[in-house]
């Protein structure tokens, strides 16, 4: 039978016990190696922002001027409804909340985030674009997005934005008498397009390319917004104790320990905007049945021969600065149906889940990776993490502080 602790050791244990405490007030319950994490997770630690040397005008004002005015142009669709910000939300941190953005018809997939996406190194959930410019034209070529053809958006800018875009790219073409053509339209479109000469066809897919660019000066001003992790980290790193909401609970620092410890989210989910920008199949459900997403691996040969590309006639990088693209991997088994990981900052706030929203809310998406289902196709990452309901209401309440 144990004895009974004497009076002073039950001062002594009162005494470590105390001390315990104000280190865990002080270092709010992380190692130094956690704080560490922790830093390069914050928004302190984001680099400046990288040059796209393939587009000339990536950081000039007045090409995000006209940018911004073709990103809320509704003229540039087949209905003059449709806008870059129709699916891409300022309110909504650039994203619409459906499971199945809506353009002129209903996509495949959902509108990605757009704060901070010019640190991408590839673009849309598969990496079929590799830069912000060719992405922003891809949408307005699509039947279910924009419904436009490139000779329609090129005509629109010559009647509505000529002096700007003159003052950016020089004289635009003489545009008289073409119709909509594009030689991913419909076939009427396509033929209009076959009837086109080299010249036409080149001088079309000059200003279709410009307005991209342009669009992708505006969508570099989009940074990442600070949050209350960031706050946290901030007054940590400077020796202070956080106050206000820059405050986390034991619950919230506990869920933290988890992202970057026993959650393994980390491994997808790292750097100053809570993504590796690489592929990663997951083992989520598809929307489709048979499966025809097949995500990374079927976009590979989209960027390779996109004539939009780095390497393409109309970037302005020379070759050596195409490094992504020259030396990409091309393992196909690898990127069966793997999918970009989005930026998590601001993910509480942006349900459903995953690109085709077949997650509804964030317990469920951590119930999915807790339990890491097989892949439908492929071979899933996953493995079972074992979290305790404790657990999953601790990273819960952490990612409600992104």
């Amino acid at each position: 039978m144990m004895k009974p602790l004497a009076l002073g050791a039950v001062t002594g244990l009162a005494v470590i016990a105390a001390a315990l405490g104000y280190f865990y007030s002080q270092n709010n319950g992380l190692t130094e190696a956690e704080l560490e994490t922790a830093r390069t997770l914050s928004l302190a630690s984001l680099p400046p922002l990288p040059a796209d040397p393939s587009n000339a005008v990536a950081d000039n004002p007045a090409a995000a001027s006209l940018g911004e005015a073709l990103f809320n142009e509704v003229g540039l669709s087949a209905n003059g409804e449709v806008a870059c910000a129709t699916c891409h939300l300022e309110s909504r941190q650039f994203q619409d909340d459906l499971p199945l953005s809506q353009g002129v018809g209903t996509t495949g997939r959902r509108a990605m985030p757009l704060r901070g996406a010019a640190y991408a190194t590839w673009l849309f959930w598969d990496g079929r674009k590799d830069s912000l410019w060719s992405q922003a034209i891809g949408p307005m070529e699509s039947a279910v997005e924009h419904g436009f053809t490139r000779s329609q958006v090129a005509a629109y800018i010559a009647a509505h934005y000529a002096e700007p875009y003159k003052a950016l790219f020089g004289p635009l073409p003489d545009l008289a008498g073409i119709p909509a053509a594009s030689p991913l339209g419909n076939d009427a479109q396509q033929a209009a397009w076959a009837a086109l000469d080299a010249d036409q066809q080149d001088a079309i897919n000059r200003v279709f390319s410009n307005a991209g660019k342009a669009i992708e000066a505006f969508e570099r001003t989009l940074m990442p917004l600070e949050n209350r992790f960031d706050r946290f980290v901030a007054a940590r790193v400077a020796g202070e104790t956080p106050t206000g909401d820059a405050a986390l609970t034991p619950q919230e620092i506990a869920g933290f320990q988890i992202f970057a410890g026993k959650g393994q989210c980390t491994n997808c989910h790292n750097g100053p905007r809570l993504t590796d920008e690489f592929f990663h199949n997951t083992g989520i459900a598809s929307p489709q049945d048979p499966v025809t997403d097949h995500g990374r691996a079927s976009a590979i040969a989209q960027v390779e021969s996109d004539e939009f590309n780095c390497l393409g006639p109309y970037s302005d990088a020379s070759p050596e600065q195409c490094g992504q693209l020259r030396f990409m991997s091309r393992d196909l088994h690898l990127f069966e149906r793997a999918y970009k990981p989005p930026s998590l900052r601001g993910v509480a706030d942006r349900p459903p889940y995953m690109h085709a929203g077949q997650i509804a809310t964030l317990p469920l998406v951590i119930e999915h990776y807790n339990r890491a289902s097989p892949a439908i196709s492929g071979h899933s990452e996953l493995t079972s993490l074992g979290l305790s309901t404790d657990e999953k209401a601790a990273l819960l309440a952490f990612l409600q502080t992104l």
